[in-house]
């Protein structure tokens, strides 16, 4: 199958490694997820992913706690998440490589742009925790973040959500789904598909999003080969 996109940014939400469960990991989701990130470096894509934590921790539900602490308990939770998607990617025989914003140097890589663009460049999956490490940014933000440093192509933003809607589906019925949207419609009409910081940096960087739901792991290797799947965010 012929690829769109050459390299990409894989944002995966922490639910997403849950599996019905929604708390904690379970392993044949992650397994099949891993299997289509398989399939994508097969077809030649390099592939950099960004993994949030709220499958065990989400910093805004933490009450009176300090907010800096919480974020960094958040960052931790991306941490164990990344290292479970490693440790599933190499049972599949595929070569991987996590980094971390925050010094872990027992268990991962510092993050250094030019290492991990030259890890993809070897056909080595790159997986970065701890999202910006820095409190009050969202791993949105890091996942636009890193893919305007790796000169990534396209964020695929895979979540529980099937696309991007004109209004909340869980409020209202007769919300649509769209196939395209800019990103100043995100921004002006707040939709939720990030926050503001990470559709910024997408939207001055020129990095289309395509958010499509997870329920369906082979849908990130649809996306790959450019099927219309979900919703793609740009410019017009």
């Amino acid at each position: 199958m012929p690829v769109v996109y050459r390299r990409v940014l894989l944002k995966l939400s922490g639910e997403a490694l849950a599996g019905s469960g929604r708390f904690g990991l379970d392993h044949e989701a992650i397994h099949n997820i891993c299997q289509s990130v398989k399939e994508c470096v097969n077809l030649g894509a390099q592939v950099a992913i960004v993994v949030g934590g709220g499958n065990f921790w989400r910093g805004r539900e933490a009450g009176k706690m300090d907010r800096t602490r919480a974020d960094h308990m958040g960052m931790l939770a991306t941490v164990m998440n990344s290292l479970a998607l490693a440790d599933s990617l190499e049972s599949l025989g595929v070569k991987v490589r996590v980094q971390t914003a925050i010094n872990m140097q027992q268990i991962a890589e510092p993050y250094i742009r030019n290492r991990a663009m030259r890890h993809m460049e070897k056909g080595r999956v790159v997986i970065f925790g701890c999202g910006t490490g820095n409190p009050f940014f969202s791993t949105d933000t890091a996942a636009a973040l890193r893919a305007a440093e790796i000169d990534a192509d396209v964020i695929f933003k895979a979540s529980v959500v099937d696309g991007v809607y004109d209004k909340d589906p869980n409020r209202y019925p007769d919300a649509v789904k769209l196939d395209t949207v800019s990103y100043s419609r995100i921004l002006s009409e707040d939709l939720g598909v990030m926050d503001s910081t990470a559709a910024s940096i997408c939207r001055e960087n020129g990095i289309p999003i395509q958010v499509f739901s997870l329920k369906d792991p082979e849908n990130i290797v649809r996306a790959l080969g450019g099927e219309a799947i979900g919703t793609i965010v740009k410019e017009a």
